[in-house]
């Protein structure tokens, strides 16, 4: 149990004490949580004030009839009383109109520091959904189009998410939906045998082949509009693909779909993502229009030669955002609808999920919100058991990314861009290209996920890429920064110590080291990554204010040994955060 849950057990068998049995009026939750049902805990703004205040004497006034001021004074005496090692002397104290602040001791943040040392990168793992199984999608691209810069929001979100649950304890899985069919890749197939398959033979390199492609959609695309004859035949095409007729249109639809998914597994593994699975669009469609035939007319009904599902009364009071929508065409092919219906069928059959993420842009929210209200009346669990994040849009400050990027940008133009501006950034230190692209992910991974998911971001070169200030670049810094000194303390002959000197007093580095596992906790338990950039990047500047205003390495100072252990134990806990983030650690920048 970690101090939040022992604070928050002890602190319930209190308020029992105190005559309160209703259990809803003292919300208890399970030991070590951080939900909104338990016992609140949070961290004052300014650290003199303790390290912990709760406002359960407040919570309890109007119960116990008392004034919040006299019940947070017996809170306080009971709790003292009980002489917890991981409480200061003295260390109890009633702010304001009732507030309880604690104070940690001095013995509780050494105890941690060795903690920290001795579990290393483990340090922070969870065991709260210990047994539970999780299933995590993202990354999900259009085979046939390019990967942007939406794809790499979806990746850092998802990625992150994926990471946080890994931390929870449960058994973690991730997976990937490529579409790789619709009548767009029909369009992409069109153009591509027009300009004659061969073409991808004359190109070098992937990113090429997958420039070629994607003109080959915006071409197919444009050409259906101007020419509506074409429609007839494109249409044949999709059918060759959707039912995998042996026809010269399907072979080069699997050439481009192949081409796609190498390329795809290519960028998502340099920014740092590596899948379990995948469920394609295609195998999730036959399934899907299999479901919704099956449920027609009890869920979805006939309408104008197509099927649709059109939420009553007891659904509109339940979600006004919902809308009729249309899951097979006239054409008697399934729409997204259906094969997002089917993808909910094969997650739950193949993984059997507690606990089902899926990441998407903002703007399908109400999309989803349809298809998950149809498809909780076939079976409940895909609505109950399913949780829909979102990601918002990125724009690019400064008039030489904007012009040079375009409206749609491609993550390998994009990572060039930045890539460039890290090398004009690094002066005179030396830096590689594998370097450069881990400082440009950091900047643009840290950028998305510094912000609330589903809102929209502004990715500023100068800010974002500064080894000074709140940026993924200065976190990293950091982090190398503590390996330097380690180095240089090795190297010099000095050890490290996790016993605290007697003369030592307690620093506020201290009183943030040991808050990692109850932030990866909160970050976990309510879906917000952004709650570890900013734990993470207030602990990396206590370091260097720290680390600017001290000797570290000191013949002469009994210190030296305790302040080499905060180093290293500094160094763990930003690696471990940049970890959860998505974000490489390197040793030197």
């Amino acid at each position: 149990m970690n101090i939040v849950g022992k604070l928050q057990s002890v602190l319930s068998e209190i308020v029992l004490e105190l005559g309160i049995e209703n259990k809803k009026t003292i919300h208890l939750a399970p030991q070590g949580t951080l939900s909104a049902s338990a016992i609140h805990l949070e961290h004052p703004n300014d650290i003199s004030h303790g390290d912990f205040s709760t406002n359960i004497a407040m919570t309890l006034s109007k119960e116990l009839g008392k004034n919040p001021r006299e019940i947070a004074d017996i809170i306080v005496e009971k709790l003292s009383a009980k002489k917890l090692t991981e409480i200061a002397e003295n260390g109890v104290s009633v702010a304001g109109p009732g507030f309880i602040n604690i104070k940690l001791s001095s013995e509780f943040f050494e105890n941690s520091l060795k903690n920290i040392l001795e579990f290393g990168m483990e340090y922070g793992n969870l065991n709260i959904w210990t047994g539970k199984n999780i299933l995590v999608e993202h990354s999900s691209p259009n085979l046939f189009k390019p990967f942007h810069i939406g794809h790499m929001m979806n990746n850092t979100v998802g990625e992150s998410i994926a990471r946080l649950c890994y931390l929870s304890g449960a058994k973690t899985t991730v997976i990937s939906y490529p579409s790789d069919v619709s009548l767009g890749i029909g369009k992409a197939v069109w153009q591509l045998m027009e300009f004659g398959v061969e073409k991808l033979n004359e190109l070098e390199t992937m990113p090429e082949k997958m420039a070629f492609l994607g003109t080959c959609y915006v071409g197919g695309t444009n050409a259906m509009k101007e020419r509506p004859e074409l429609e007839t035949r494109i249409r044949e095409i999709t059918q060759d693909i959707y039912e995998h007729r042996d026809t010269a249109a399907y072979e080069a639809y699997k050439i481009g779909r192949d081409l796609n998914l190498e390329y795809f597994i290519t960028m998502t593994a340099r920014l740092g993502s590596v899948f379990d699975g995948y469920i394609f669009e295609s195998e999730a469609g036959i399934l899907g229009k299999e479901l919704v035939t099956e449920n027609t007319p009890n869920i979805y009904i006939e309408s104008n030669e197509a099927v649709i599902f059109e939420p009553n009364e007891a659904d509109l009071e339940n979600d006004k955002s919902l809308h009729t929508r249309v899951f097979i065409n006239k054409d008697g092919n399934p729409t997204y609808e259906a094969k997002d219906t089917g993808l909910l069928k094969l997650k739950f059959d193949r993984y059997n999920p507690d606990l089902s993420i899926f990441v998407t842009d903002s703007e399908q929210g109400p999309y989803f919100n349809v298809v998950g209200t149809a498809a909780g009346k076939i079976n409940p669990d895909w609505q109950e058991k399913t949780k829909h994040m979102t990601h918002g849009r990125m724009q690019f400050k400064g008039e030489k990314m904007s012009s040079r990027l375009g409206n749609t940008p491609i993550v390998s133009d994009v990572l060039q861009t930045v890539n460039e501006a890290v090398y004009d950034k690094s002066g005179e230190r030396e830096m590689t290209d594998e370097r450069a692209d881990m400082i440009s992910i950091a900047a643009i991974k840290y950028t998305i996920l510094r912000t609330q998911p589903g809102k929209a971001i502004n990715f500023d070169p100068e800010t974002s890429l500064s080894f000074e200030g709140d940026s993924g670049p200065y976190l990293q810094y950091t982090y190398a920064r503590c390996q330097s000194i380690l180095r240089k303390a090795t190297k010099a002959g000095f050890a490290l110590n996790a016993e605290k000197p007697e003369s030592w007093q307690t620093l506020d580095l201290e009183k943030y080291l040991y808050r990692l596992p109850s932030v990866f906790e909160s970050a976990f338990l309510n879906y917000a990554p952004q709650h570890v950039t900013t734990y993470v990047t207030e602990l990396a500047q206590l370091f260097n204010s720290w680390y600017g205003n001290s000797k570290i390495i000191d013949v002469d100072n009994i210190e030296t040994g305790y302040k080499l252990a905060l180093v290293k134990a500094t160094a763990t806990v930003i690696k471990k955060s940049l970890w959860a983030l998505g974000i490489d650690a390197p040793d030197e920048m």
